[in-house]
């Protein structure tokens, strides 16, 4: 992995962590009991597990696929792979737009924006290989967002 990535990623995170935390530790006067029961918070719970799910359920898949030594690439299909070729990607988008949703705030929007803005390029990159790389690849299948992209 070139460098370069490696530097961009931890400036994303410390960014993005360091925006939250001032909100969160500074400029937010916080939450009360009753916000643990607010559509916008129960619904972005929901979403952020559903993607944290998504994420691990995928990333397992992906790790089976080279269980026992193997060193191939190969198609992975089930789950929301049978949908779309990055689901770890979009488990990843789902949590950061349930936790935008959780916080209602500025900073988590942002967090939530820019991982769509990282990973939906990073995903289409991926669909594309995989349908350059396999002559069976499912012609159906979508790149990040089922039905959609």
């Amino acid at each position: 992995m070139p460098m370069i990535i490696a530097i961009s990623a931890m400036g994303f995170i410390f960014f993005n962590g360091f925006f939250n935390g001032y909100w969160f530790g500074y400029l937010s006067a916080g939450y009360d009991d009753s916000w643990f029961s607010d559509w916008r918070f129960v619904s972005g719970l929901i979403l952020f597990v559903a993607g944290i799910l998504t994420n691990i359920v995928s990333d397992q898949k992906l790790i089976r696929l080279r269980s026992g030594g193997e060193t191939g690439y190969y198609v992975p299909y089930g789950g929301l792979f049978n949908y779309i070729s990055s689901p770890n990607l979009f488990g990843e988008i789902l949590e950061w737009f349930g936790w935008a949703l959780m916080c209602w705030c500025l900073p988590s929007l942002s967090f939530a924006i820019w991982t769509f803005a990282n990973l939906v390029p990073r995903a289409i990159n991926h669909h594309k290989w995989y349908k350059q790389n396999f002559e069976n690849y499912p012609t159906d299948r979508k790149a990040v967002i089922p039905f959609i992209i």
